[in-house]
């Protein structure tokens, strides 16, 4: 679906920083809140309500989830307290004393949505429930995630302060798919997982059915409910290169919901590829002709009738480079704009030209060669 943007005759770099532009699409949905996002640059394609500050139950998980992966801890086995047992609601019915490891753990947990595995979890990793809400809140804000903060590692309604919106829950889960570990966790189906005191595995299926049934296009999310929050959920959908974040609070018809915005967003955008990673090309200025270069690919969403409205503009320094410039610094930036509005800002790299390595036998070879002329001039 990617489609080259060989008109803009451009080349590309990693987006440093980006000011992702709202494209509303026409969807009604059921939730009190939600929001649409692309995966790669993060422009919200849908939005209702997103900055809403709500409960959000055990959607809450994925912070606690991909908090267990980057720990480094996966292998190790937890010790099964009283007090994770003693979770109420949603369980894989853990034995207190019971020891497993964390990977199967943080299945449990997304695939199940499991109480007793978050507590399990949240005491291993952060050393109590206090230890782990102060992780959890120290990376919401690292990613971003200003009208967040959490107080419990499952999202049960034990706390009033536990609280997010549908645009940070998008935030999250974005930086989470980045993650291959937490990416084939969110789409695993079922997973088996030893049973200690038992002959038998323990299985797990997933308890999200866009992923399971209902939705071919799924790659993953979570699920959740409590009284309060009512039923939350954040899913993913891919379609060839095109990925996508959804999330609904408060949503009696969620599937339908998401569905409806996926499919909207499939339908009326397309991926463009707007700078291409390697050389710049279209520059004029000999300074920097043929020495610059962007060092990944940038791309955005756009509709067909936004292809036309994308416009990028070289900011280069004035000077020409000197040789210490062109060995350390940045030579400017590419501005990219939509309609005028700027939605990113990308590094442009002089390209210096790598001097010839001598191999350890070129350099014996010289000092040999050296030597004997020193002799025949003797």
């Amino acid at each position: 679906m990617k489609r080259n943007w060989m008109k803009l005759m451009l080349i590309a770099t990693m987006l440093i920083y980006c000011i992702p532009q709202t494209a509303q699409a026409s969807v009604s949905v059921s939730a009190r809140s939600a929001v649409l996002i692309e995966q790669e640059s993060g422009r919200v394609l849908f939005e209702k309500d997103a900055h809403r500050v709500s409960r959000i139950a055990s959607i809450t998980k994925i912070m606690t989830a991909i908090l267990a992966i980057e720990s480094g801890k996966l292998d190790e086995k937890v010790k099964v307290s009283e007090n994770a047992v003693r979770a109420e609601g949603s369980s894989i019915y853990l034995k207190p004393g019971e020891k497993i490891r964390l990977e199967d753990l943080v299945y449990g947990l997304m695939l199940r949505s499991g109480n007793d595995a978050a507590v399990a979890i949240a005491e291993h990793v952060g050393g109590s429930l206090d230890g782990f809400a102060y992780l959890m809140n120290e990376k919401a804000q690292q990613i971003g995630m200003e009208n967040t903060h959490f107080a419990n590692p499952h999202g049960l309604d034990d706390h009033e302060d536990h609280v997010s919106t549908a645009y940070d829950m998008a935030i999250l889960t974005r930086y989470a798919m980045e993650n291959e570990i937490y990416k084939e966790i969110s789409g695993t189906k079922i997973h088996r997982a030893p049973n200690p005191t038992e002959t038998w595995d323990r299985v797990w299926k997933n308890k999200n059915r866009l992923l399971t049934e209902k939705y071919k296009y799924s790659t993953g999310g979570k699920t959740g409910y409590t009284k309060r929050a009512k039923r939350t959920l954040v899913s993913t959908a891919k379609r060839d290169d095109f990925e996508l974040i959804a999330v609904t609070l408060n949503a009696p018809d969620d599937w339908n919901d998401h569905i409806q915005m996926f499919e909207t967003a499939f339908s009326n955008y397309d991926v463009a590829e707007i700078l291409s990673k390697g050389k710049v090309k279209g520059i004029k200025d000999s300074h920097y002709k043929n020495k610059v270069y962007l060092d990944h690919s940038f791309v955005y969403p756009l509709t067909s009738e936004e292809e036309d409205m994308i416009k990028v503009e070289y900011r280069l320094k004035k000077a020409a480079p000197n040789e210490e410039d062109m060995r350390s610094s940045i030579a400017g930036r590419a501005n990219v704009y939509l309609d005028d509005k700027q939605i990113a800002s990308l590094p442009v790299y002089y390209k210096v030209e790598a001097k010839e390595k001598k191999s350890f036998f070129d350099l014996f070879k010289n000092i040999f060669t050296s030597i004997a002329g020193i002799k025949n001039h003797g």
